[in-house]
């Protein structure tokens, strides 16, 4: 299994680099499904969300947008099939795994992810661990209406996205060291311009930003 997870997509060249090794091709013409889900409960500026497309339309990808919580299995998994990306976008991280959940797509997503790359922006990224609800996960106090704590468990490690970012005034190597202090699993907390490359369980930290681990 192949993971690129991001604290907030492809934002540098080494980023870039480490997608197109797990695919094993460019990124020139490849083919991506954008699932923007996670984003569907936040509210205001939606800016954020289409710099991170935009990174990837200048990356050369060929880009298509399936919200899991809008279309029928029918429709979703079939577009899913068609590309060689799975790029979980930001928001809530709740919200997108009750719909990830709901819709089906955690029964397909092995079979699907035995040819594909999983990649993850933020929320997408923290669905890929083990839980999310827990001591790291919870400092950046979303809400969300059910009570849902598990992840896909596609990584044995917790990733915290948007390290020392003004946004996120509680992701700080001071109050991350602490909460970490109650997880067995390892915490990687990454920057903006930094991602985590996952293959088969070897995890590798890429990307040109900083980047904090704990329980290692």
């Amino acid at each position: 299994m192949k993971l690129l997870l991001t604290s907030s997509g492809l934002t540098n060249p080494s980023i870039i680099s480490a997608l197109e090794d797990l695919l094993g091709k460019s990124a020139q013409g490849a083919r991506l499904a954008f699932i923007p889900t996670a984003a569907n409960v936040e509210s205001g500026d939606k800016s954020w969300m289409i710099d991170d497309l935009y990174r990837c339309k200048n990356a050369g990808f060929e880009m298509d947008i399936v919200d899991i919580s809008a279309l029928s299995k029918e429709i979703w998994l079939p577009r899913l099939q068609s590309a060689e990306l799975l790029l979980f976008g930001g928001g809530n991280t709740f919200h997108l795994m009750h719909w990830v959940k709901k819709s089906g797509l955690q029964e397909e997503l092995p079979e699907l992810l035995q040819t594909r790359v999983y990649a993850g922006i933020s929320a997408g990224s923290c669905i890929a661990g083990p839980t999310i609800f827990n001591s790291v996960q919870n400092l950046f106090g979303e809400k969300y209406e059910l009570d849902i704590r598990e992840g896909l468990g596609l990584v044995n490690v917790h990733l915290i996205p948007h390290l020392n970012s003004p946004y996120f005034e509680k992701i700080t190597e001071e109050n991350l060291r602490e909460a970490s202090k109650d997880l067995a699993e390892p915490v990687y907390a990454l920057d903006h311009d930094s991602a985590v490359k996952v293959v088969d369980n070897n995890v590798e930290v890429v990307g040109e930003g900083k980047y904090l681990v704990f329980n290692e």
